[in-house]
């Protein structure tokens, strides 16, 4: 198989993120090289809808040699037969390469082609995931990312799909993975059928990326890519470690969040991977079967130190024969964070049965298991509600009350609630309580065991009892969210905001946060409040103008707003890319004649426009709307916009991404939007 020759580019630091967008409530413009899409034979299409999504014009190109500095700003297209003539010399450091494959033309990519790419990009033709690609591109080209968010949460958790099919587990993904942060494919667990009926020793490079793809259509979960050897529990065969730097390698260049690098593997092999890693981050793995492992010996700092040297989190798993090792495991876990305080972090556990303490203990991508998993990726794994149980026995977990407070249809809120707490095993009881007289959101803040809230309409930010806000709660004005940090007596609440996070994930759901940057929106609310989560949404993805109707901003988030005044102030204002509306529902319907002036015209149905207009060679011009009301109305906003060219949301989309992040901050535990789209039902929002 062909490799990829060592680049030299190095791989940018990057700043700490939130949600998966850089810079805390900044987005990142990330890689800002001219984008490349490589397309297969009547393919082009592709390259329209990846200029769309990242917001930019397109043109195709007859090669590499073609495109110049003039071409910033704009995606560019190249046939499959024209780039082997010149990928191989083109300028690197002015342009990225991504080779875009439909896998439904029944022949897997050009291997050369695929080896001299940046990425590449498998995809179905039908159906179509535009999410999925919107994910990719923005993730390999920095714009995005999970892994700073997740070392700083108290605890992270990985399930692993043991199939040897993973469409197999794709019905119950949505179920397997509550709880989890990221999702590992087992590829040396894969079972590639051969036409003679048996199947192959190593699945191939096509069936293994096949099987990336399926899995990452179906999941928002990053993917902790692994070859397990067969020395450490797997079957992936250990006798030419450069098929392990072919596999891992292309696991990158498929925008694979983690690479999973076993520590035997050459030191070559593990530096190479390190330095090209891109914006994927590498899992440094040791696995002991052999019962002799000590925790206390200089073996285990030594093993350790090894693994540092070419990995952003050190993994550390082991047989243990008696249950002091847990101890000391613990021990070894404490002198390495206060040794190591800027990291890498520790993913240590015990396996087997005598091990399960240690797997309760450890705070860093735990690996985990389900009882719908057909087998467990290794001994003594626990499925996360197991975990959350054991350390509620341990009182490490105290039982708490949390509270949704405020005008809710309290069943079905506390009911889901209440379902995705048992999914855990989390001891905490939920309630659904109406606001009553001043001072009762207080009242419940100065119960014993009060473990925080959800606040539904918003506080003011300015309460005494929340001594500490957010940057987001504090420039909005508004609490949604009651955190509790600490325990005992040196507890405190944090006032802060979820409503503008899932406001953001349903704007960067089928759009790169760069395609809004320096854009124009408009804003429809009636009242600065309802639309203050809104504007720091539009701000933290670096948007232009924002003009607005039915309201004057004030406050931290004025500048740069302009109201319209009259149809002529509408008529003089550049294309919107955004049009968010916060009126309320009897008066949503006074947002249709906005989207029809700023209409693209006829929508285009190729499969892959997800009933957008098309994009054009020009960029487009309108983009998204989001409708925000809630309750009967009377007409169909989203209906009018999806009919005049819109990628149209609605009040269930952004609620439901609110929950993920509303669970987050109560409870420290990732549920995925999928999970609440299907518990939720339509009685939920």
């Amino acid at each position: 198989m062909a490799t990829k020759q060592l680049q030299s580019m190095p791989t940018p630091a990057r700043p700490k993120s939130t949600n998966g967008v850089i810079n805390v409530t900044r987005a990142s413009t990330g890689d800002k090289r001219i984008v490349v899409i490589i397309y297969g034979q009547g393919q082009e299409k592709i390259v329209a809808v990846f200029a769309d999504v990242l917001g930019k014009p397109y043109r195709l190109a007859p090669s590499f040699q073609e495109v110049g500095e003039d071409d910033h700003g704009t995606v560019i297209g190249i046939a499959t037969n024209d780039a082997k003539r010149d990928i191989g010399a083109r300028n690197q450091t002015l342009m990225v390469a991504i080779n875009a494959h439909c896998v439904n033309l029944g022949m897997p990519p050009d291997v050369d082609l695929s080896a001299a790419s940046d990425y590449e990009f498998l995809y179905t033709e039908t159906p179509f995931f535009r999410r999925d690609l919107s994910r990719f591109i923005a993730f390999t080209l920095g714009q995005i990312s999970h892994h700073e968010a997740l070392i700083t949460k108290p605890r992270t958790y990985f399930i692993s799909t043991t199939f040897p099919d993973v469409r197999t587990a794709l019905s119950n993904l949505d179920i397997l993975s509550v709880g989890s942060d990221a999702v590992e494919i087992r590829v040396d667990l894969l079972k590639e059928p051969l036409p003679d009926g048996t199947y192959s020793a190593v699945p191939s490079m096509s069936y293994v990326g096949e099987q990336v793809m399926l899995l990452r259509q179906r999941t928002e979960l990053p993917i902790i890519f692994t070859t397990r050897c067969t020395r450490e529990n797997g079957r992936f065969p250990m006798d030419n470690p450069e098929l392990y730097y072919e596999y891992l390698y292309r696991a990158i260049q498929w925008g694979c969040e983690y690479i999973d690098v076993e520590v035997w593997l050459p030191e070559d092999i593990r530096r190479r991977l390190f330095e090209q890693r891109g914006n994927s981050r590498i899992i440094s793995a040791f696995h002991d079967f052999s019962g002799t492992f000590k925790w206390p010996s200089p073996q285990a700092q030594s093993i350790f130190d090894e693994s540092r040297k070419y990995g952003d989190i050190v993994k550390m798993i082991t047989i243990i024969n008696s249950m002091s090792e847990n101890y000391e495991l613990e021990y070894f876990r404490s002198q390495i964070k206060a040794n190591n305080p800027d990291g890498p972090p520790l993913s240590a556990v015990n396996m087997g049965q005598l091990g399960q303490l240690s797997r309760a203990l450890n705070t860093v991508f735990s690996p985990i298991t389900h009882p719908l998993l057909p087998i467990v990726a290794a001994p003594g794994q626990m499925s996360a509600a197991e975990i959350n149980g054991a350390l509620s026995t341990m009182g490490q977990l105290p039982k708490k009350n949390i509270y949704a407070i405020g005008s809710f249809r309290s069943t079905p809120q506390a009911t889901f609630f209440e379902k995705c707490f048992n999914e855990l095993g989390l001891p905490h009881n939920f309630q659904s309580v109406d606001r009553g007289v001043r001072g009762s959101v207080e009242a419940f803040c100065l119960q014993p065991n009060f473990g925080g809230a959800y606040i539904n309409p918003p506080l003011q930010a300015s309460q005494p009892y929340i001594p500490h806000l957010t940057d987001a709660a504090r420039t909005i004005g508004a609490v949604d969210t009651i955190v509790v940090r600490g325990d005992g007596a040196s507890s405190g609440f944090v006032g802060d905001n979820a409503t503008w996070k899932g406001i953001r994930a349903t704007l960067t759901r089928d759009f790169a946060p760069s395609a809004y940057k320096d854009r124009a929106a408009i804003i429809l609310s009636s009242n600065g409040e309802d639309a203050a989560t809104i504007i720091f949404a539009l701000r933290s993805l670096n948007i232009g103008k924002i003009y607005t109707v039915g309201f004057k901003a004030h406050g931290p988030l004025a500048a740069g707003i302009e109201p319209f005044t009259s149809i002529e102030s509408v008529q003089r204002v550049e294309h919107p890319f955004a049009i968010i509306s916060a009126l309320p529902p009897e008066k949503s319907h006074l947002v249709q004649p906005l989207l029809r002036h700023f209409s693209n015209g006829k929508t285009y149905q190729n499969g892959y426009g997800n009933g957008s207009a098309s994009p054009g060679r020009d960029g487009g011009k309108g983009k998204v709307f989001v409708d925000l009301a809630n309750g009967p109305r009377k007409s169909d906003p989203l209906a009018v916009a999806e009919q005049s060219g819109w990628t149209a949301y609605g009040v269930a989309d952004t609620s439901a991404f609110t929950t993920v992040e509303t669970l987050r901050l109560l409870v420290g535990q990732n549920v995925p939007y999928s999970f609440v789209r299907l518990a939720s039902g339509r009685g939920l929002y």
